[in-house]
Parts: C-alpha cells; structure tokens; sequence
C-alpha cells in the first residue's frame, strides 16, 4: 500500500491554519521516513504562491519523495479566468515538465471552484484542455465538488485528465462511494484519505459517516494500486507524528482485509 502525506499533516499548524505549505518543510521529510511514509502530496497555497520551494529550486523535485503536487491556490472562483488560471497552474507545469521525476498535479475543484453552473464548467472546459494538450506528459488529477457526470465530462477531455478521490469530500457531498469508483474506474488515480460527518465535519478515521469499509472494496473490486495521501483530521497540537502513525494504523488494517 503506497501511503503518502498531504503536506504539513507532521507540523504543527501554520499560523492555525489546518493546511498550509509548513515553514519547516525539510524537517518534515526527516518525521516522515520515521514514520515509514512513501511521501508527501506537494502544496502550493497562496502564502507560497510565488515563493514557494519549488519554484526558487525546481530540482528539488527530484530530492524529495513528492508524490504529487496540489494547487491549493486555484480553489478561487478566478479558475474560470484565462489569466488567473495561467497565472496558478502553467508555471509549475514548465517545472515538473523540464526535471522529470513528479507529473501528478492535483487540481481542486472544491469550494470557491467548484463551479455549480454548467456554463461555469464549460468555460473551464475548453481552458484547462489547452494544458492536458500542451503538457502530454503530465497528469492532471481533478478533486471535485460535483456530481458524477459533470465530473466526468471534464476527465474525458484529455487522456492525461484523472480524478483524485477524496473519502470525506464524496461523504459529506452525498454521494454513492461505490458508484463513483466504479465509474472513474482506471481514472483514479489518487485517493485522499479522511473521515467526514455528513454535515462536512472533518473528524478522526472511524467517527464520523464515512463507509470505509465499501470503500476499500470498492477500490479493491478495480485493483487499485495507486497512492493514499492521508489528510485526516490533525489530533492534539504537538502529538503530529503520534496522530498520523494512529490513523495509518487504521487504514492500512482497513486495507489488508479487502485487498
């Protein structure tokens, strides 16, 4: 079982925010192979945004064990904008396309971008097509705030289009775990682990109203074999290797029993 990180889960919160890119970056790394990780889901956010590691030193995606990257900055009703979309994504695919090594990029479509309007997503459509054509070697990896079909009508834009499952996203959005695997079977490409309540809570693995149980042989009925990122609830501040070692526990007891 290939478990990674969402980046910054084995500091302590950034200015008290729950995901943010950590300023002790490299620090983590070392908690990480501590902690038997494979590696980290990158994050850019907008503290980052032009600053960011991975920016300043491009080759670094190749001296860390990056499984992907997340553009945290693009949850932003901007997506839809040519300019703002260029401005957030086409910089670091020129990075990951000139040092292979990491072609995962994580798009959310979640919140501000998650484009409840058919017209919204239409437009976002015919933009982001132009960078599934433009980099063919990158994989881009959608997390969505929207229903089956509409999903899927961006994923089947580009064969280089997949979809990143979120557990607790799917659970507190209502919809059929089992169904939406079945349906981005061989399109999943990238699984966010986390429990939820359906009220959007995030909460720790195993309280709240997730079916992992379903999950896990659902992702087993289609021969999953990509990454988990875990990106659970945090737990008590100063306990984050204590935390995460707990909740890896969990999931990989969940999936030895269905795999």
């Amino acid at each position: 079982m290939k478990f990674g990180l969402m980046q910054g889960r084995l500091m302590q919160p950034e200015e008290g925010h729950i995901q943010e890119f950590p300023s002790s970056w490299e620090e983590e790394f070392k908690v990480l192979e501590e902690c038997d990780l494979l590696g980290v889901e990158w994050l850019i956010t907008s503290k980052t945004r032009y600053e960011n590691p991975i920016f300043k030193d491009p080759k670094l995606v190749n001296s860390y064990p990056i499984l992907s990257v997340c553009v945290d900055t693009l949850v932003d009703e901007r997506i839809v904008e040519k300019d703002f979309l260029h401005d957030n994504l086409d910089r670091l695919c020129k990075v990951l396309a000139n040092e292979p090594g990491v072609n995962n990029i994580t798009i959310p479509l979640l919140e501000e971008s998650s484009m409840c309007e058919e017209k919204t997503r239409g437009k976002f459509r015919d933009l982001i097509q132009e960078y599934g054509d433009k980099y063919p070697g990158l994989n881009f990896s959608f997390e969505a705030e929207l229903e089956i079909q509409a999903l899927s009508d961006i994923v089947s834009l580009c064969n280089n289009f997949y979809v990143t499952y979120d557990t607790g996203n799917i659970t507190s959005f209502g919809i059929n775990h089992k169904e939406y695997i079945n349906h981005f079977s061989g399109k999943i490409n990238n699984v966010h682990l986390k429990d939820r309540t359906f009220d959007a809570n995030t909460v720790a693995p195993l309280t709240g109203d997730t079916d992992f149980e379903t999950i896990f042989s659902s992702l087993a009925d289609i021969n999953y074999n990509g990454s988990y990122i875990l990106q659970t609830a945090r737990g008590k501040t100063g306990d984050e290797k204590k935390t995460i070692l707990t909740h890896k526990k969990i999931f990989q007891e969940l999936h030895d029993r269905h795999f």
